[in-house]
Order: structure tokens, then sequence, then C-alpha cells
């Protein structure tokens, strides 16, 4: 009796979750049908404020009490001065806009980019470019962050065009790779009028790579035939599951000749004081070799550039954050919380996976 007592106890609450599970896929597939289109918003950060109270922090925390005082009025000096410059400034209603913004201080726009292989990211960044040509100016600057091993040819090719719309309205544009901007990820960053790199961030493989399985002796093997029909010569030249023929695979390695020299071309182009002989070889380096190669320009990190321009320079991030939707939200919490029950259950009826 108490095994079917335990039996009937454990079956009520299996029962119950799987209830459970079905009613939240229920609301998530509802919710996701109402949700057709996701819509993003801008996150604008005040870099130089962040810096500023850094400083402040730690000036505060290294000065005594007497010392503490007298910054302290030597700081509500400068902020009434500054107050009566800003109210002065107010009262010039005579000048033109553009004349106002002349006068204010150059900013800096900050945009970061850690690109997947599909480089889906790019949805992202052309809000993010959109929203600063919007206000920049000639004296202002771009500030991209890159961090990408490379991927798909036409997204970081898209990501490249997105970048060179800033070239185009002659705003500065610096690239900045910490870690690493190989492949695409250099096809973006050569767009810059300016690239920095960390000593041992990793730049180049200037190249282009292809692979994928053949299956085709295994499924002989197993009698298994593959048919693929096609119209035109060249509308498949290397297949998965098919045998691939000599003609098809030196259409393909043409193909891939083709996109490399492209791949040249736009580097060549953006840096036309590289020897592509030496470096579009497909290889890769570290920071401090780019420099001789003439990859990069400077050896210095994202950090050390910015915060030496927070001295003179308005310092903005500008970050385009899709919304998550609530069928999104709701997943995530119900993945969280069936997995937390399915374990608590598990666990007191001594139930383990295998």
């Amino acid at each position: 009796m108490e095994f079917l007592y335990e039996y009937g106890l454990f079956l009520a609450k299996t029962v119950t979750f799987v209830i459970a599970v079905i009613a939240i896929v229920a609301v998530i597939a509802a919710s996701a049908i109402k949700q057709k289109h996701k819509k993003g918003e801008l996150e604008i950060t005040d870099l130089s404020e962040q810096f500023e109270e850094v400083e402040q922090e730690v000036i505060h925390a290294l000065l005594n009490k007497e010392e503490l005082k007298q910054k302290e009025k030597a700081d509500k000096k400068l902020s009434k001065e500054q107050a009566k410059k800003d109210k002065a400034l107010a009262k010039e209603n005579a000048k033109s806009d553009s004349e106002a913004i002349a006068e204010t201080k150059s900013k800096v726009f900050v945009i970061d980019f850690k690109g997947s292989i599909d480089a889906k990211e790019v949805s992202s960044l052309r809000e993010e470019v959109t929203a600063i040509l919007s206000v920049a100016t000639k004296n202002d600057e771009v500030f991209v962050r890159l961090e990408s091993g490379g991927g798909m040819v036409h997204g970081y090719g898209l990501a490249s065009s997105q970048l060179d719309r800033i070239r185009q309205h002659e705003i500065p544009l610096t690239a900045s790779v910490d870690k690493v901007a190989a492949s695409g990820g250099y096809m973006m960053a050569c767009v810059a009028n300016n690239i920095i790199a960390a000593p041992f961030a990793i730049l180049g493989s200037i190249g282009v790579i292809a692979q994928l399985p053949n299956f085709n002796k295994l499924l002989k093997k197993n009698d298994i035939d593959f048919e693929q029909f096609t119209a035109g010569e060249f509308k498949r030249t290397v297949t998965m599951f098919g045998e691939n023929t000599e003609k098809g695979k030196e259409k393909f390695i043409e193909e891939l000749e083709e996109t490399h020299v492209l791949f040249k071309n736009f580097v060549s182009e953006h840096r036309p004081s590289l020897d592509l002989d030496k470096v579009a070889t497909g290889e890769h380096w570290f920071g401090t070799k780019a420099l001789e190669l003439g990859l990069i320009d400077t050896i210095q990190t994202s950090d050390d550039y910015l915060q030496k321009l927070s001295k003179s320079h308005k310092i903005v991030a500008i970050k385009y954050e899709i919304k998550k939707g609530l069928a999104e939200k709701f997943a995530k919490a119900a993945s969280l919380s069936a997995e937390s029950i399915l374990g608590k259950l598990m666990q007191k009826n001594r139930i383990f996976p295998s």
C-alpha cells in the first residue's frame, strides 16, 4: 500500500507538471502571434560622466578632510563660472543652431560590434549609424569597438558598408580591436581612418574559406540513392550528399578565388599602403606584428584611447537594443522554472537521468 501511495503521489506531481508546461507553451504561442514585429530602442550612455565619476571617487578616497574641503570649494567656484557661461550662451538668440553646435564640445560616439558568424548584429549597427549621422558633424568622431573572427561574406559586407556610411559623411572613424578582428572583422576595421589594437589582439586573416562534409560514400554503402535536379550547369557546384565532380570542384574554387579578389580589392581601396602579397595570404597576426605590416596604425587599448579623449570631448555610447517580446521573456522564465521544478521532483523521488 505504501508503494502504491508513493507511486500515486509521484504520478499526480508529474501530471501537474506536464499540464503546467502545456499551459505555459499555450500562453507563449498566443503572445508570439500578437507580437509579429520586434521593435528596438536606442540606449544612450554618457561615458564622459562615468569617467568623471570614477576619477572623483578615487580623488575623494585619496584626500584627507582638509584637502577635501578645499577641493569642494574649488569645484563650487568652477561650477558657478560654468553656469554663468552657459547662461550667457543661452541669451545669444541671434546665433543659428549650426553656430551654437559648433561652439559646443566635440563629441565621440562609441558603438560596439561583437560579430557572430552570420553578422546578425548588423541590424542594430545600421540603426546606430543612422542615429549618429543624424546629429554628428565633421568635428566629431565615431569610435567602433570591434570584436569578430569573421563569418559570412554578405553579412560582413553589409556591416562594412554601414561603417562606410560614416566615411562618406566625412566624419572621422576610428576602429579599436582589443581581442580579435579577423577575416570579416578586419574587413570592417579597414574602413576606418584610424585602427588601434591591443598588443595581443588578433588581426588579418584576409582570405576565404569554405568547407562541407560529403556523405556520398556512406549513402552508397547503405544502398541509399541521392537525386538532385537543377537547371543551369553550375546551379549547384558541390553537394553534401551527391558525388562531387572535378568540374564542379574547379568551379567552386574559382568562386572562392573571385571572392578573395573582391576582399583584397576592398582592403586595398581603404588601406592602399598595404603590401597585399604579404598580408592577403589568409594568415593572422598579433597586434605588434600587425603594426609592422601596416594592418593597424597604433598599439593602444580602447580604454586608454577613450579615457584620454574624455578630458577634451563629450563621449557618448550609442546602442540599439531590440526589445524582447513577452513570449521570449516568458519562455526564458518558464524554462528556468521548469528545470528547477523537474530537478526538485526527480531528487525527491530519487529519479536521475541515465
